[in-house]
């Protein structure tokens, strides 16, 4: 019990190291080079430069063009934009909104329960009138991958949890939900997903 967490640490850490050490050692061994730790210090250093070159005017120039380039492709452009709203889901960025909010959903059988992700709301017309359904993220085997479910916005639980919460509690398997959870009133809750997909509103109450 004690050991096995120190050795997951360094056994992570290792083969972390190992991989990215892996990227530039082949180069320095072909030039006869062969000293420890020097390709993972390489692989570092081109990483931090090559985040420095995107931040610039020219790297997000370069950016944006190879972004049209791949939204022209057919099949590859639809990947890119789902694997770039994933990243910007996850990413620890807070102005990033691809996450509305956590929801609970009785799902998939009576007395049971399933964590989600609000991603957008949609009005569904019909004869009987406009139903507001939202589009919910249910995580399965990890955060990337997943279930899509239409609800009722009401039919929905709202916790009180941030998305970073939801999104660490998903990523420990439940082990960092708090041992108590309130719930937060409908009306506020649906309100603020409204805002956050059209931020014109809040201008107009304004």
């Amino acid at each position: 019990v004690i050991l096995l967490p120190i050795a997951i640490t360094f056994y992570t850490t290792w083969w972390f190291f190992s991989f990215v050490d892996g990227f530039f050692s082949p180069i320095y061994a072909h030039l006869g080079i062969n000293v420890f730790g020097l390709g993972f210090i390489t692989s570092i250093t081109f990483i931090f430069l090559v985040g420095v070159f995107m931040s610039s005017w020219l790297g997000t120039s370069l950016l944006g063009l190879g972004e049209w380039f791949i939204k022209k492709m057919p099949l590859v452009c639809h990947i890119y934009s789902a694997s770039k709203q994933i990243s910007a889901a996850i990413s620890p960025d807070q102005s990033s909104r691809a996450f509305k909010e956590v929801v609970i959903l009785r799902h998939p059988r009576i007395g049971e329960y399933a964590i989600g992700f609000i991603t957008s709301t949609v009005i569904l017309r019909g004869s009987s009138g406009d139903e507001e359904l939202s589009c919910v993220y249910v995580p399965t085997n990890n955060l990337y991958l997943g279930d899509i479910f239409f609800f009722n916005s009401m039919d929905v639980i709202r916790p009180n949890l941030t998305v970073r919460e939801g999104i660490e509690i998903v990523l420990s398997g439940g082990m960092s939900i708090p041992p108590v959870l309130s719930t937060r009133k409908v009306k506020d809750t649906l309100e603020e997903v409204r805002v956050l997909q059209n931020p014109k509103l809040l201008s107009v109450k304004d």
